[in-house]
């Protein structure tokens, strides 16, 4: 595995949902790349459920810890959206399950 974090971002307007694909290594360092398509994919229509995908990346604790506390909060950081916008943000990790994420785990 790469420490190059690659993502790639698919978004279905039609069923109001984006899936943000994470590879490579994801750092409290590189997180704000992460925040930054979220909050891009956010922007495109009112009430978008996105998701990050990130069963193929290695996380480090400390990053998915701040993904999940925006998962709950439902808002990104007030740097990287000072209007707090409300995101519907879901996490996929390969150890989770539906309970976990909200969102049912598929296989890649």
């Amino acid at each position: 595995m790469t420490d190059k974090l690659n993502v790639l971002v698919r978004v279905d307007l039609d069923c109001a949902h984006a899936q943000i694909r994470a590879q490579g290594r994801v750092t409290a360092q590189s997180i704000d790349a992460l925040y930054v398509i979220v909050k891009r994919a956010n922007a495109l229509m009112s009430g978008l459920a996105v998701e990050i995908d990130m069963v193929h990346a290695s996380v480090e604790p400390d990053a998915l810890d701040q993904l999940r506390a925006c998962s709950l909060s439902h808002h990104l950081p007030a740097h990287i959206d000072p209007f707090q916008s409300n995101c519907r943000l879901s996490i996929l990790t390969a150890g989770d399950d539906f309970a976990a994420t909200g969102t049912a785990a598929r296989a890649a």
